[in-house]
């Protein structure tokens, strides 16, 4: 049973780390577009430069929208490559 908790543990992080993703490149937007370019007098300047920034942000925002299929993907991707039919 030990083994079977660390299995469960060890996916448990790399779940994790799939959500992590999204916000690193989120906030490396923020820095890169809203951050790095100003200059700040006090925090609460700052706040409110990312404030400002995000609900521009979500002014803008569309849905992403897929261009070709995900069978023409999938086959692109692992086109040469061998893989595990095994359900992980």
């Amino acid at each position: 049973m030990a083994g079977q908790e660390q299995a469960d543990h060890a996916a448990f992080h790399a779940d994790l780390g799939l959500l992590a993703e999204p916000f690193e490149i989120f906030f490396g937007i923020v820095t890169r577009q809203a951050v790095r370019r100003g200059t700040f007098t006090s925090v609460k300047d700052l706040i409110s430069a990312i404030e400002t920034f995000i609900d521009g942000w979500n002014e803008r925002c569309e849905p992403f929208v897929w261009t070709k299929p995900a069978d023409d993907i999938v086959k692109k991707a692992t086109q040469g490559h061998t893989t595990s039919i095994a359900r992980h």
